[in-house]
């Protein structure tokens, strides 16, 4: 039996998607190859040497930047925005499912953040910090900064879950004698557990990136997106490279995390 034959589209598609590929990640290959230079590797092609060099002076103190103190900075800021992210998200998602005065209007102030400028909501919060007497930091004015960027993605990722979401599971919990956190517990956090997941990966990733939202609410202190980006003004060395494939990887590693735990709550409720 022959395959259905392909269309002119079909190809012209795969040609697109073939080039956005390449624009996509063809940057990002040419960091990873050069910083793997030898010891007197430079920042431009061609590679002279091939070593880990750069990988270990990374991790040794350095001149100019401070990368472990940053990294530990971003990974703890992004901690707290994943939790704060995830459990506002939910009780978010709870709320609307029922029609409550002012809910049209507090869904669009809680969204109005992504279109306000990035660096706009950066000033204005460093602003009210110094102008309440508190030093901005990146524990306390760059979370709220943060906040601003991750609940709205959280949010609207609970509402278009619970927008799908079947109340008769609810109902059957309900004749079957279960209370409402019992309910709760043992039937919609199963079945919406792989969603709230997706939704701390979201929350992570955009503070362990974020730059502009923190740029001027982080402090004295750099979180690693800042860190990087002085060091881009200062490093003339592959170090910097290594620090990009370090994140880039670190990166890769959470997505991968967060994808095999939903693919195995997924195995669990289908085997229940």
């Amino acid at each position: 039996m022959h395959g259905e034959k392909r269309t002119r589209e079909f190809y012209i598609l795969a040609i697109f998607f073939t080039l956005f590929v390449l624009f996509l990640y063809g940057p990002l290959s040419a960091i990873l190859i050069l910083s793997f230079q030898g010891p007197r590797g430079g920042l431009t092609f061609p590679l002279n040497g091939v070593s880990l060099h750069w990988f270990f002076n990374l991790f040794e103190t350095q001149a100019v930047g401070d990368f472990g103190g940053s990294m530990r900075r971003s990974l703890t800021l992004g901690l707290m925005v994943m939790i704060v992210t995830v459990v506002v998200s939910l009780m978010a998602g709870l709320a609307f499912r029922r029609r409550f005065l002012g809910a049209t209007v507090l869904f669009y102030l809680a969204i109005a953040s992504l279109v306000v400028p990035s660096i706009i909501v950066s000033l204005g919060i460093g602003v009210m910090f110094q102008q309440s007497g508190i030093a901005p930091a990146w524990f306390t004015s760059a979370f709220g900064a943060q906040l601003t960027w991750t609940l709205p993605f959280g949010v609207l990722i609970m509402f278009a879950v619970f927008n799908r979401f079947s109340p008769s599971y609810e109902e059957a919990a309900r004749d079957l004698g279960a209370t409402s956190w019992q309910t709760f517990r043992y039937v919609v956090l199963p079945m919406i557990a792989p969603s709230l997941i997706g939704v701390a990966l979201f929350g992570f990733t955009l503070s362990y990136d974020e730059f502009a939202r923190t740029l001027l609410t982080a402090g004295t202190y750099n979180t690693l997106p800042l860190e990087i980006m002085a060091m881009t003004t200062n490093v003339t060395t592959p170090v910097l490279y290594a620090l990009g494939t370090v994140t880039t990887v670190f990166s890769f590693i959470v997505i991968g995390i967060a994808l095999g735990l939903i693919r195995a709550l997924n195995r669990g409720r289908a085997k229940g």
